[in-house]
Formats: structure tokens, C-alpha cells, sequence
């Protein structure tokens, strides 16, 4: 192991539970924050580290990521358990946490066997749904998360933030008027927003793990570093925007075919399952659904100025040259009035 490595070894052998050495390997999904899988003898646990820098002031933090799965814990939520959080950069370069690994499958590319039934791909889409509910109906304040976010203007505060973080992302790699444009529609059609809740900010189905075996159940939800205090709306409209349909055209992410297969539920019977399971209205899908879509392009033009900037080694980096412009043309045909769901 490197010498970075050792320390860190030496470091969780004194804090985490269990006997005997530990174990780190790097986990090959996730493009956002690094993943490793930490092995103790019989016990299993998940670290997370920001990547290599440099990124957007405010990203990558995952102390707020440990602080929002502490406050979950005993909730009922689907969220794994935090273990503990280091915030001494001289371990491994960086912050990270440690939460328990747990046991399920993350659909990506395609549908696990024992999932793949009519009956299994039409709960998958239920659960999915029902999960989210269940988050957006905890209280923050007894989770002791009340003062995670600022609800007040949240979805006005989200646009201008991202425009921000555009303006600082392109200077690193080339101009896009077809987001700005993006941006300038959504600060003009900004609608009420339903009273806040807690959001997680990256809600779809690749960040959330099933029992590996039928009937499908929906066992954990991943990747906090997102989550905030605001309109709970904008988890639908993400939720929405990275699901796929049969009529969609191709996608360039080239992961998210597996939900245009018959037996899933559509765009529109999410939406309702969800308004009928939280009491609130979906009105405006136009408006949550380019929202995402635009959030989503500035995220991932961020990753691909960290290619361009060779501080990344995740060759998924370096196809966000094409995936970006291919979102942006979304979100702009839904502007031209093609249907939300």
C-alpha cells in the first residue's frame, strides 16, 4: 500500500470496531465525492473523500454529508449509519467519514436478475417514490437539522449559486450561452414552493441500493452531500429527469436505459404516486425538471474542467464533453414546450 494508505490503515484499526487489520479498496462507481469499501474481519464499512482538487467552494463536503446521516439515524429514513467523520487533512489529504456498508445492489446499467420481474420493475419505481416521502416527512428540527439550509427563495438561491459556479467552471473549459439561457428562463418562471422539508439534492434511482432478492425493496439511499433544508420539489423534478422512457431519444450518460423497459412506472405515475403519498401538488414540472437537467449540466461541467485541468483520473470525466451540451438541448426543448412527464 502507499505510504497515504498506511496512515490511513493505521488510523481507522484505532477507531473502528472489530479486530485484526483493515482493508481499503477504491470503489469503481460514483464521479462526485471517492468511494472506498473498508474491510474489519467480519464487519463492513463505506468511506467517503472529496476528489482531488480543485473544485467549487461550498462542494464536496463531507462533513455535512456525516452530519445529515447522523441526524437521520433513528429516524426511519433509508440511510446507512455514520460511524465516524475525520476532519484532520493530514490523514489522507482530506476530510472523510466512515458510515456501515450496507447489503444491497445499485442499479445501473442493467437489471439484476432477480429483480427483473413485471411485478419487481413496477416496485422498484414505488419504492423509489415511497423513500423519498419518508424523508421528506421527517421534521428537521427533532433531527437536530434545522439549521442545515435557508428555505426562504431556495429554488431562486439554487439558480443563481449554479449560474455562479457556471461563470467559475468555464473559465477552465469553453463558453455556454445554452446554459445561460437555461438560467435566465429559470430566474424569470420560479414558482411557489411548498412549505420546506429536508431535500437530499441527488435523488435518483443510482444512488439508492435494493435487497438483493424479489419482492423489491429499497434498503438505502446514498450520497448526502447535497442534502439541505428546502423545497422538497426539486427531489421530484430530479428524480423525474434521470428517469427514462421508452420514447425518450438515446441517452449520452449511456446509464439510464434500464428504466424505458416495459414494466416500470412512467415519468407521470411517479409524480402521482408521489402526490398521493405526501399530500403535495406537482405543478410545475416544466420548471423542477429544467431545474435538474440544469443543475445536473453545471455539476458535471465542473467534471469535466477537472479532467481538463488533469486532476482527475476518472475517464468518465472526459465525456462530459458531449454529455453536457446534450443536457442543455433537454432542457431547452422542455422550454420550447416539450412535455415534462
Amino acid at each position: 500500500m502507499p505510504k497515504r494508505d498506511e496512515r490511513l490503515a493505521a488510523y481507522l484499526e484505532e477507531r473502528l470496531p472489530g479486530d485484526g487489520s483493515v482493508d481499503v479498496e477504491r470503489h469503481p462507481f460514483g464521479h462526485s465525492n471517492v468511494t472506498y469499501y473498508v474491510t474489519r474481519g467480519e464487519r463492513r464499512f463505506v468511506l467517503r473523500r472529496p476528489p482531488e482538487g480543485p473544485f467549487p467552494p461550498g462542494t464536496h463536503d463531507v462533513a455535512r454529508e456525516y452530519r445529515v446521516l447522523a441526524g437521520l439515524d433513528g429516524s426511519g429514513v433509508r440511510a446507512p449509519r455514520v460511524v465516524l467523520l475525520c476532519d484532520d487533512a493530514a490523514v489522507i489529504g482530506a476530510p472523510f467519514y466512515v458510515m456501515d456498508r450496507v447489503d444491497g445492489v445499485v442499479i445501473r446499467e442493467h437489471m439484476p436478475d432477480a429483480l427483473d420481474g413485471a411485478g419487481d420493475r413496477r416496485r422498484i419505481g414505488e419504492e423509489l417514490v415511497d423513500a423519498l416521502v419518508e424523508l421528506h416527512a421527517v421534521d428537521p428540527a427533532a433531527a437536530g437539522l434545522g439549521g442545515l439550509g435557508k428555505p426562504e427563495g431556495f429554488c431562486a438561491r439554487q439558480i443563481r449559486r449554479r449560474r455562479e459556479q457556471l461563470a467559475m467552471t468555464v473559465a477552465h473549459t469553453r463558453p455556454r450561452p445554452d446554459l445561460e439561457a437555461v438560467a435566465a428562463w429559470l430566474a424569470d418562471n420560479v414558482p411557489p414552493s411548498p412549505a420546506p422539508t429536508i431535500v437530499h439534492g441527488d435523488y435518483n434511482l443510482h444512488n439508492v441500493a435494493f435487497a438483493p432478492a424479489s419482492p423489491a425493496r429499497l434498503v438505502a439511499i446514498y450520497d448526502w452531500e447535497l442534502a439541505t433544508i428546502g423545497d422538497p420539489l426539486t427531489d421530484v423534478g430530479w428524480m423525474i429527469a434521470t428517469w427514462r422512457e421508452a420514447s425518450d431519444p438515446e441517452s449520452v450518460l449511456g446509464d439510464l436505459a434500464m428504466t424505458a423497459g416495459p414494466g416500470f412506472l412512467t415519468r407521470a405515475r411517479l409524480a402521482a404516486r408521489y402526490e398521493e403519498r405526501s399530500g403535495r401538488r406537482f405543478e410545475h414540472p416544466t420548471f423542477y425538471r429544467v431545474l435538474a437537467l440544469f443543475r445536473l449540466a453545471v455539476a458535471l461541467e465542473g467534471l469535466y474542467a477537472l479532467h481538463l485541468l488533469g486532476t482527475s483520473d476518472d475517464p468518465w470525466h472526459a465525456k462530459m464533453e458531449h454529455v453536457v451540451p446534450s443536457l442543455a438541448s433537454g432542457a431547452l426543448a422542455l422550454i420550447g414546450g416539450a412535455p415534462p412527464l
